[in-house]
């Protein structure tokens, strides 16, 4: 294989895949295409099937149908070969409390590494990448929130897989620990792993991931950058003006703005989202100040992954 067509070949690939929990639709024609080398970012609400199409391709679940193939080989629960390539960092600690954190790394690096001398040297690199060899002889519950977490990737870790399926890795951990986790995810992504992240945090996603899609209601809304995905949406710029005494004339005159998307109040904040321009900031604060509004601190910002998966799904990620 030459060097442009490793580049370019899929990790992943999933074609018009369809699964219905009875009259439920959780899957609906879903297309995935996560290729060779990249750290690939799969947004969606809660319900929008984003674990239901990685247990497809883990092979967790029969799905209706459609086609899945990893490394460009069809997935079935009998793909033992491309299951030992796969690792897999749950959203929900999956640790053993009654074994020590080294125990506990050799032992899921066991489930694809039998022979224990082939093992070892793995199990130690684990515990230096997860930065846990102070910790070795601890057993899990005495290790803090960010301690387990990195505990739980280096048990998904240690056995060198081609393809990472990371879960929302840094839920409820410290900063420090969650720079170490997306410090480690870029880490294993220069070494030769592609990477499949979901997460809440938007700026994890920004961060890391070179490519996003966005799935809801079982389908595929919108696949690209950070960039690509900003330009797809109507806002341009998010306008907040702090104000305590904004008239319904103001506020009604900000949303007859041509600019202007959609304008809030809360008897605080003027919240304005507006479409591209170069003029908008100038144009709603002329119109604040022309009704008398004292005017506090006021941002202007360009949009954000949030504010793209609010217009695309109507829905906050947590939601």
């Amino acid at each position: 294989m030459t060097m442009q067509s490793a580049q370019t070949a899929s990790a992943v690939k999933v074609s018009r895949l369809v699964k219905h929990y009875g009259d439920m639709v959780a899957l609906d024609y879903f297309d995935l295409d996560v290729k060779t080398g990249e750290i690939f970012g799969l947004l969606g609400p809660n319900g929008s099937g984003k674990t239901t199409a990685i247990n497809c391709i883990l092979a967790l679940l029969v799905y209706d149908s459609g086609t899945i193939r990893v490394f460009g080989e069809p997935m079935t629960p009998t793909s033992y070969e491309l299951k030992r390539r796969i690792g897999i960092v749950p959203q929900n600690v999956a640790v053993f409390n009654e074994l020590t954190v080294v125990e506990n790394i050799d032992y899921f690096c066991s489930l694809y590494v039998p022979k224990k001398a082939e093992r070892a040297p793995l199990v130690e690199e684990a515990l230096e990448f997860a930065g846990l060899q102070d910790f070795r002889k601890f057993r899990p519950g005495k290790l803090s929130g960010g301690l387990l977490r990195r505990l739980n990737i280096a048990c998904g870790v240690a056995h060198k897989p081609d393809l990472i399926f990371f879960d929302e890795p840094t839920v409820a951990v410290d900063p420090q620990s969650r720079n170490a986790i997306l410090e480690g995810i870029q880490r294993l992504n220069r070494n030769g792993a592609t990477v499949i992240y979901t997460s809440h945090y938007m700026e994890e996603v920004e961060q890391i991931c070179d490519r996003i899609l966005i799935m809801d209601h079982g389908r595929h809304l919108a696949l690209g950058t950070a960039d690509e995905l900003k330009a797809m949406i109507d806002t341009g710029e998010r306008i907040t003006i702090a104000t305590l005494d904004l008239t319904d004339d103001a506020l009604a005159a900000t949303r007859a703005l041509p600019c202007v998307i959609e304008a809030t109040y809360d008897g605080r904040e003027l919240d304005v989202r507006c479409r591209r321009g170069d003029r908008n900031l100038t144009d709603v604060l002329d119109t604040v100040k022309r009704f008398g509004a004292n005017v506090g601190h006021l941002t202007s910002r360009p949009p954000t992954l949030n504010d793209v998966f609010l217009e695309l799904t109507g829905k906050a990620l947590r939601d």
